[in-house]
């Protein structure tokens, strides 16, 4: 496990660096924190694949680049830096897109894939419920059979791109202690999306998604019945290692936002970055963001390696994610009576932070994970 970037990773890095500062982050800005648009997301997006993004990691027959986890999450994390908004529902396809490409039948994969990598359409995820979130086998969303045909009533929430979603990626109940997943076009009847409001990533697209009666061919079932459970928890892998990378990204930028308004703000006759205690959380910032960097690297190069990695992904994902509320919140701190102001980004990143230890798995239920897997005693059943 290195940090060094290859030179191949480097010039991918810097050069979608310079397509972030120089095209999307002013857009992104200029939009401010308002719902972006579904035609204006699917633009950017777009953009955003022809960098690698969503592509990184998947075969070229679909149109991907036949690259390693590492590198897609190297480029990730350069999104994240820029926009979280704006990251999310790459984070989404990604995880979508490596669902279908291992599980899908052959008439999902043609009918999606190419235009989830493309980013000319989206997915959306369900498998959290109003009552159901880090107990997946618990779902009430139940699937009945008709003839050949599944028909699906419950309700799905925190959906993640809901507003957006071309395919509906549902985790429904098809039998006692049975978990299925099953693909849904968006234009289904008896589908809706709601939009959620939050305390900060408005500018994308988080759901309650409404299933009334929705009637599925039985053939959109993916990776067959009662695998769904199975198929969650690799997903979870994948999407962990993401909102790991979500904590240390916004960590990141709310450092350089940090260096350098301690660098141009004086107090006491010299500039802020020479006072100890503004240069222990600079230093302190530096040297958790790195840490959390190499858990989540680490977790990423397992899955390269086709290994199983919960235990990592739990790690790198309840570090990094508690981290990024120290460190924007130390930003906030640095940049003093500014940093609670909409003129300094820090502000948003604090509130983005917050969000962070609680998808795809709370802090608790991550620590949970960790121990079970070293000990081997369920702490819940």
């Amino acid at each position: 496990m290195s940090m060094m970037m290859t030179a191949e990773q480097k010039m991918a890095v810097e050069g979608l660096r310079k397509f972030l500062d120089n095209e999307i982050e002013p857009k992104i800005r200029a939009h401010g924190e308002h719902f972006i648009p579904k035609n204006m997301m699917k633009s950017l997006v777009s953009a955003l694949a022809e960098y690698g993004l969503i592509k990184a990691p998947h075969p070229e027959e679909w149109g991907g680049l036949n690259m390693d986890w590492v590198t897609h999450l190297r480029l990730w994390e350069e999104v994240a830096v820029s926009s979280l908004d704006l990251a999310m529902p790459i984070l989404i396809n990604v995880c979508a897109a490596d669902l279908l490409i291992n599980h899908a039948p052959g008439h999902i994969q043609e009918k999606y894939l190419p235009g989830l990598l493309s980013g000319e359409m989206f997915a959306g995820i369900g498998i959290s419920e109003p009552d159901v979130g880090s107990d997946v086998a618990a779902a009430k969303t139940r699937a009945v059979r008709d003839g050949d045909h599944w028909i699906i009533n419950g309700e799905k929430t925190w959906i993640s791109s809901g507003e957006y979603m071309d395919l509906f990626i549902c985790t429904c109940k098809t039998g006692k202690g049975e978990l299925t997943h099953i693909a849904i076009d968006a234009n289904t009847p008896g589908l809706e999306a709601r939009g959620i409001s939050k305390i900060a990533l408005n500018g994308q697209s988080t759901s309650q998604v409404f299933l009334s009666d929705v009637r599925v061919p039985m053939e959109n079932t993916i990776g067959g019945v009662g695998q769904g459970l199975k198929n969650t928890l690799v997903t979870f892998e994948r999407a962990r290692c993401h909102m790991a990378a979500w904590g240390y990204s916004i960590a990141r930028r709310a450092l350089e936002e940090s260096i350098n308004y301690s660098q141009i703000r004086s107090q006491h006759g010299k500039q802020i970055a020479g006072h100890q205690l503004i240069a222990e959380k600079i230093a302190d910032m530096a040297t958790h963001i790195d840490a959390a960097r190499l858990l989540t690297l680490r977790a990423a190069e397992l899955i390269d390696n086709g290994q199983r990695c919960d235990k990592e992904c739990s790690m790198a994902k309840w570090y990094s994610t508690e981290m990024a509320v120290k460190a924007c919140r130390d930003a906030v701190q640095i940049h003093g009576g500014n940093g609670v102001t909409k003129e300094f980004i820090v502000e948003r990143l604090a509130r983005e932070a917050i969000l962070g230890p609680i998808p795809d798995g709370t802090t608790e239920i991550q620590k949970l994970l960790i121990a079970r897997l070293l000990t081997g005693i369920q702490a819940f059943r």
